[in-house]
């Protein structure tokens, strides 16, 4: 039987719904006979917007209903910021298509347009992540940081209504929805080291699906899949999620993957970081032996006290 119809899954943010229409759009050029429609999904992510994301249990928040709709064969395809997918997927399902990634760094915007290190101290800053939280009280242990959730319209307001000093954003999201203009900055990887995967979108399709896969496939990077497996493969061995400041950033230079990894504490004051490099087909292997050098200089005290803590 041959396919008539592709339905979406998305969140229906505006960001998120940006992000599965230009899917849409690409799959419908490439297959004009296709009807290609898209299914807003509501996820817990979306629903809890009063909590910090390490609160309410991180892995998974933004993916699990529309899974759910995936494995019910509601959808035939999902489409992910892969910054908020798992690294283990529910039985039956996979990721089959990562997109050319855009640029993955952090962006802040400043409500007077100073630069991060030209703000005053204990100037607030708004974010919605430990991660960030930790790199950015590393880089300057004076600044009072603000937990700012919602999407990123609502962030943006939050600036001015909640009178912040400054937000951190990804710099893909804001370029993507034209607010890139809005910026003050983009951080440097040595200040701020991105989200694993961030900048990436994931197409998730179910396990032997070929006819789907089959007009996706196009999708596919080779050079972004081979970083985001490299970042992912760091992620799984440390067995993170949104409660630990983890950070990951690979890119390929003259078919050698360069690395970077970084494990911290909260507060900002220990950030473990270290970087390799090699052949880019060994992506997965880099990522592990990258998160065993972490664990081997004190990431593991920092990983084991942290999950401690979010368990008790």
């Amino acid at each position: 039987m041959t396919l008539t119809e592709l339905k979406i899954g998305t969140r229906g943010s505006q960001l998120a719904l940006y992000q599965a229409n230009w899917v849409k759009e690409r799959i419908e050029q490439t297959s004009p006979h296709l009807r290609v429609t898209l299914v807003k999904i509501k996820t817990t992510g979306d629903k809890i917007q009063d909590a910090p994301l390490a609160k309410i249990g991180g892995k998974g928040l933004f993916v699990k209903e529309i899974e759910e709709a995936l494995l019910a064969q509601k959808v035939d395809l999902a489409v992910h910021s892969i910054k908020d997918v798992p690294t283990a997927f529910p039985k039956g399902l996979h990721l089959s298509v990562i997109t050319k990634r855009e640029d993955p760094r952090d962006a802040f915007i400043s409500k007077e347009g100073l630069s991060l290190k030209d703000l005053p101290q204990g100037a607030s800053v708004g974010t919605s992540s430990l991660r960030r939280q930790a790199q950015l009280l590393h880089f300057r242990s004076d600044l009072r940081l603000i937990p700012l959730r919602g999407n990123l319209d609502t962030r943006l307001k939050k600036l001015k209504t909640w009178n912040l000093d400054g937000i951190v954003l990804a710099y893909a999201g804001l370029k993507r929805l034209g607010l890139d203009e809005s910026m003050t900055e983009i951080l440097p990887t040595d200040i701020s080291l991105p989200a694993i995967g961030q900048g990436a979108l994931g197409i998730e399709t179910r396990v032997g699906d070929e006819e789907v896969e089959e007009k996706i496939r196009f999708l596919n990077d080779p050079e972004s899949s081979i970083a985001v497996t490299a970042e992912r493969a760091f992620l799984k061995r440390l067995e993170g999620g949104c409660q630990v400041p983890i950070a990951a950033y690979a890119r390929i230079v003259h078919a050698t993957l360069h690395l970077d990894g970084l494990v911290g504490t909260v507060d900002g004051s220990t950030l473990i970081r270290h970087h390799i490099e090699g052949p880019s087909e060994l992506a997965e292997s880099l990522g592990i032996q990258l998160a065993e050098i972490l664990l081997k200089q004190g990431a593991k005290e920092i990983l084991d006290e942290m999950y401690q803590q979010s368990n008790v």
